[in-house]
Order: C-alpha cells, then structure tokens, then sequence
C-alpha cells in the first residue's frame, strides 16, 4: 500500500508529529528520510528492503554509498542523503559510549565491536580509560590486511599519553569472524604488557573480535594474573 492509500492520521510524518518518534517503526522512520517509493513500490516496502538487505540497523549503519545504490530504487543522492543520517547516528553512538564504566570484558567488547566488527581488515583499537575505569577516548591506531594489523607500541601509547590515560584496553578484529588469537597476537600482547610496565599505563586487556563473539586475553591467562577489570 503506498502512502498516500494510507489515512493521513496513519502516514508516517502524522504519527511522528502525534505520537512522536518512538511510536515508529524503524522502516517508517526511514520512509521518512528517503520520502518516496518507487515504481510499484511504496517507501515503506522500500525501506523495509533495505533494512533487510543488511540484516538490521546495526549493520546498516556501516552500509557505504556504494552498497545502498546496489538497492533498486536508491540512486545516488538517496544513497548520498541516507549515508549522512546514518553518519549522526554513527557518531552519537560513539558519544553516548564515552565517560561509561567499563567494569568487564563483555562491556568492553560492547564498546569495541560498533567501531571495529565490521570492517574487512583488521583494526586495531584503543580504549582509554582514566583511574576510575572510565572511557575517555577511543582511537584506532592501526589497519593492516585481511589478516594482520602492523603497528608499532608507540603508535599504541601515543594516544594514551596524549590524553593522559591511566590504563588502556586494546581490541582488534579478525574478519575471518574466528577470534581465535594468532602467535602474532599473543606477542603484541606480551610486548605491550612489558612496555607498559615501562610507561606507567597499564594494559588492562586485549580483547579479539570475531563474528559475534570475542575472546578476552587477560581472561585466557596471557597476562599472568587475575586482577580486578
């Protein structure tokens, strides 16, 4: 049924104006963005195709301009408009992460996997935290191929002594989905925990994301001791 077939009480932009936005849909809250359907396809079906091409929002919001054209009925300036409100929600999810409690691995995995998960190489990632266990700063600090990520220890702590962290979680993923660690993971490990006893900024964890699921390094035992998160 296109819009217009629709009551004008019950079209999208009415019920938001009404009942406000969390009386929507996700699919009518993109019907709204995109405007119109197509050619013996209303906005709403439109929209809810789209939602399932990537298989939920999460997803969605990584999509690139060039994934949303593959779309029919998403030509460039759609893909274009889509992919700036994708960005806000993208970077209010990060805001909304900063200054939490990062009290468990599980939590930092959360933190962590919005940033990194996704991607088709690998990532590295830092989470800073100050001497409460707070996020003050998170920075990917290397990207490396579909099965290895370079990056030097200064390039890892640079951040962290620009900010002034007290401690710092560090995550990469593996695109393979398996988070299996490598040797080469467990060596970056090992030569971050020795030189960040030199530094005075701990290491509190290496966490490895794979396809939903993540191992812990401290947990594993590479660090030697069960210490508080």
């Amino acid at each position: 049924m296109s819009l217009k077939a629709l009551p004008p009480q019950e079209r999208p932009r009415e019920r938001l104006l009404r009942d406000g936005m969390d009386a929507l849909s996700i699919p009518e809250l993109l019907a709204i963005i995109l405007g119109h359907g197509t050619q013996g396809k209303s906005v709403i079906d439109l929209s809810t195709e789209i939602l399932n091409r990537f298989g939920g929002l999460e997803r969605l919001l990584e999509a690139s301009v060039v994934e949303l054209m593959e779309i029919k009925g998403i030509g460039q300036a759609k893909a274009i408009q889509l992919q700036a409100v994708l960005g806000i929600a993208r970077r209010c999810r990060k805001i909304d992460s900063l200054q939490c409690m990062i009290a468990s691995s599980e939590e930092a995995y959360h933190i962590a996997k919005g940033d990194i998960a996704d991607y088709k190489q690998e990532v590295l990632l830092v989470m800073l935290r100050d001497v409460r266990g707070c996020l003050i700063h998170k920075e990917q600090v290397g990207v490396g191929t579909l099965s290895q990520v370079l990056a030097h220890p200064r390039e890892i702590f640079y951040p962290a002594v620009r900010y002034k962290a007290h401690s710092f979680i560090l995550a990469h993923n593996h695109p393979s989905g398996d988070p299996t660690p490598s040797d080469a993971d467990i060596e970056l490990t090992r030569c971050l925990i020795r030189s960040s006893q030199v530094m005075g900024i701990s290491l509190d964890d290496h966490l490895i994301i794979g396809r939903d699921k993540y191992i812990s390094l401290r947990e594993k035992g590479y660090f030697g001791v069960k210490s508080k998160y």
